[in-house]
């Protein structure tokens, strides 16, 4: 009978607390349903507070100075864009008179040719606000403050932004510079960051708002702009160089470039706070893409810096591959630019380099030799055949005389003519091959006709039975 009055209660009990673990299991469960919900209602009251805000605004520009003082921008915006209308023009036929400008002057020049509307406004706004300040209350000039460092701020923006010569980049920095500007000076900073903030989506543990991507964007794209910046001035540096060979500058410049920016990468994300350890799983997958899927991307990669290491080819070499004659523009990190004598430029990636037989006339140094082949008659003296040809060959700008001076050999006697060949050396290949040639025949030639030495064709006898 006990034991019954002992179990009895507890056996009526043990429904209730299974469903108290039940519940708390439930919560345990989804919590993300919780916490999202609880997002998008603070988010709805950040937002309805920050309309608020923009109507409560709306309103102040119903009173008679504030009407006042959107004509007067109204009217300055006007005047501005007229002033810009007639000088644009001007400025611009100066600055095609101007030669020799660095290109840092040329894009700031341009850029006050773009946005001359806006120093126009920027200046006659700022003298507005002084003239109203001293005639009139302080208070029927706000709006137009306000409107002055709006003004103000967008020109500096963009005149730092300048110094960015990625177009994209520099326009997504721009407008986000703006935004940012305009909600600082408007006092609705604090506001539009708890409305990005509360915008966010839960990963497990990990969550991630708006305004951290916004972060994340603007310190990467700034630690970027930083590493571009250091790696210039830094290569400027060593092409000025004597001491380095052209193969070793460029090597040296690429690994900058690698170090710099995979430093301003990890760097832009410890600013916002990532915790890099997440990485370590991501670059194994990495690992596996570079291994299957780049495979070429990364043979042209490791080709490129073995090029630099063993100077096999450097920046000005003339070097022939297959039916590409040219010189070497410029290298880079996965291909070859290799200009040729009719303007065209060849990109060839550098695993061809590597692995195909690459003919560098200028590899030791830069002297080539030429040759021609010609033939005589068999009347002609081929003393003064030979003694002619190096004459004339000497003759023609291009022909070396020191240390190599042009020679001439008989090669053989053909059925017609007696066959030589016309040895010489030019230290410029990148003038051109065919056109030397060419100019070494055309000497020939006069010279010839000026000795009495005859070039013999074969001659056909046609007789009719």
């Amino acid at each position: 009978m006990e034991e019954e009055t002992i179990s009895g209660p507890t056996d009526s009990a043990a429904p209730s607390e299974l469903d108290r673990i039940a519940a708390a299991d439930r919560a345990v469960h989804h919590p993300e349903t919780i916490s999202q919900s609880g997002d998008a209602a603070e988010t709805t009251e950040i937002a309805l507070g920050i309309w608020d805000q923009v109507v409560a605004f709306a309103e102040t520009l119903l009173r008679p100075w504030a009407a006042y003082q959107v004509l007067i921008t109204l009217i300055l915006m006007v005047i501005a864009a007229a002033l810009a209308m007639i000088f644009k023009p001007r400025l611009y036929d100066w600055l095609k008179t101007r030669e020799g400008w660095p290109k840092w002057r040329y894009r700031y020049a341009m850029m006050v040719h773009r946005r001359m509307a806006l120093i126009f406004f920027t200046i006659l706004i700022w003298f507005t606000v002084w003239v109203m300040r001293a005639v009139t209350w302080p208070s029927r000039s706000y709006l137009l403050v306000e409107l002055a460092n709006l003004a103000l701020a967008f020109l500096f923006v963009v005149v730092v932004l300048r110094v960015v010569h990625n177009t994209t980049l520099r326009a997504v920095l721009r407008y986000g510079a703006w935004i940012w500007v305009t909600l600082i000076l408007t006092g609705l900073r604090d506001d539009a960051v708890e409305l990005m903030d509360s915008m966010s989506l839960t990963f497990g543990e990990t969550r991630v708002s708006l305004w951290m991507m916004a972060q994340a964007i603007l310190m990467l794209a700034a630690t970027f702009v930083l590493a571009r910046l250091a790696a210039r001035q830094v290569d400027s540096r060593l092409s000025r160089s004597e001491d380095i060979s052209p193969s070793m500058r460029v090597l040296f410049g690429k690994l900058l470039q690698v170090f710099l920016y995979t430093a301003a990468f990890f760097v832009g994300l410890r600013i916002i706070g990532f915790d890099l350890r997440g990485l370590a799983f991501l670059t194994g997958f990495v690992g596996v893409g570079l291994g299957f899927g780049l495979q070429k991307v990364v043979s042209n990669l490791v080709s490129g810096l073995i090029i630099l290491m063993d100077k096999s080819i450097k920046p000005g070499d003339v070097i022939s591959l297959g039916e590409t004659f040219g010189w070497i523009n410029s290298l880079g990190a996965r291909y070859v630019s290799v200009v040729t004598r009719d303007g065209r430029e060849f990109l060839i990636p550098n695993e061809d380099l590597i692995t195909n037989q690459v003919v560098n006339w200028s590899h030791s140094d830069t002297f080539v030799r030429l040759d021609i082949y010609f033939g005589t008659a068999y009347g002609d003296d081929p003393h003064l055949v030979r003694k002619v040809a190096v004459e004339a060959a000497k003759s023609v700008g291009r022909v070396l005389t020191y240390p190599n001076t042009p020679v001439c050999h008989i090669v053989g006697f053909g059925d017609s003519s007696v066959d030589y060949i016309l040895r010489f050396w030019i230290k410029d290949p990148t003038g051109g091959l065919t056109n030397i040639r060419g100019n070494v025949y055309l000497a020939l030639w006069d010279a010839f006709k000026e000795h009495g030495i005859s070039l013999p064709f074969p001659q056909r006898e046609v007789r009719l039975l």
